[in-house]
């Protein structure tokens, strides 16, 4: 059992951070401890905009990503 935990801790800190570094808010992440939310909640975050990539082309890197 404390391994698991170990596991799910790590699991849900590292998807906070994938989220924070995307622009999302980190606690979308305690949306994958509940069985079938998870999915669609993976589904939902693959399929949002995504600010990085979809903004138009030729504005370059904004000074506070590099």
């Amino acid at each position: 059992m404390l391994i698991g935990s170990i596991i799910t801790t790590y699991t849900l800190i590292a998807g906070g951070w994938v989220l924070a570094k995307a622009g999302r808010s980190p606690l979308w992440i305690l949306l994958l401890l509940f069985p079938y939310l998870n999915v669609i909640a993976v589904w939902v975050f693959a399929y949002m905009r995504w600010p990085f990539v979809d903004r138009p082309a030729g504005t370059g890197v904004p000074d506070g990503e590099r």
